[in-house]
């Protein structure tokens, strides 16, 4: 099986700017993306199960890898949930789908986000890892607007292996991760 792209590039690139960068002693501690994990909360996944089925097929679509429903851990009287409800969907990339994925969610899905600047730089949680939102799904070339049920936006993280927001924001940035402009 053929390299993906970024993988190459994480290879070639990457991997020797940070390690020249970060002064490691070892190849071995460059930081790496370890797996892109999506989800998808739906408050009203209980009460409609067509757009919890909606959100497994956009992931499913998206990744081409099958999604798992979430379920309620406990009951919640005031947002009317009770403990083993479905309350949405998701789903880990690693490997090459990872790739794969970050791929055409950095040159594909992004630039398709109506007044795009960026994301934000802020979001990582002080242990290497970032996260971000997006609102409408069908910024992925692969949803047909024509079918879809619902409109759902996604959580997408980014586990890597380092310990360091700074590691981290530079790997990205490798990657083409269009940050805003602090």
């Amino acid at each position: 099986m053929e390299q993906s792209r970024l993988k190459k590039k994480y290879n070639e690139e990457i991997k020797p700017n940070l390690l020249k960068k970060f002064n490691f002693k070892s190849p071995s501690q460059v930081p790496k993306i370890e797996k892109i994990v999506l989800n998808v909360g739906m408050g009203e996944g209980h009460s409609n199960p067509k757009a919890l089925e909606s959100a497994l097929d956009t992931l499913a679509a998206i990744t081409g890898q099958k999604a798992v429903k979430t379920v309620a851990k406990k009951s919640i009287a005031g947002f009317k949930l009770r403990e083993k409800m479905n309350i949405g969907c998701m789903l880990t990339l690693r490997g090459e789908k990872m790739f794969e994925f970050l791929d055409r969610f950095i040159n594909v899905a992004l630039p398709r986000v109506r007044d795009f600047k960026g994301v934000n730089p802020k979001g990582f949680d002080g242990r290497g890892n970032y996260n971000l939102s997006i609102k409408e799904q069908i910024i992925f070339p692969e949803i047909q607007f024509d079918k879809v049920h619902s409109m759902h936006g996604m959580n997408i993280t980014m586990v890597t292996s380092t310990k360091s927001d700074e590691e981290a924001y530079e790997l990205l940035a490798g990657f083409g991760m269009p940050y805003r402009k602090k």
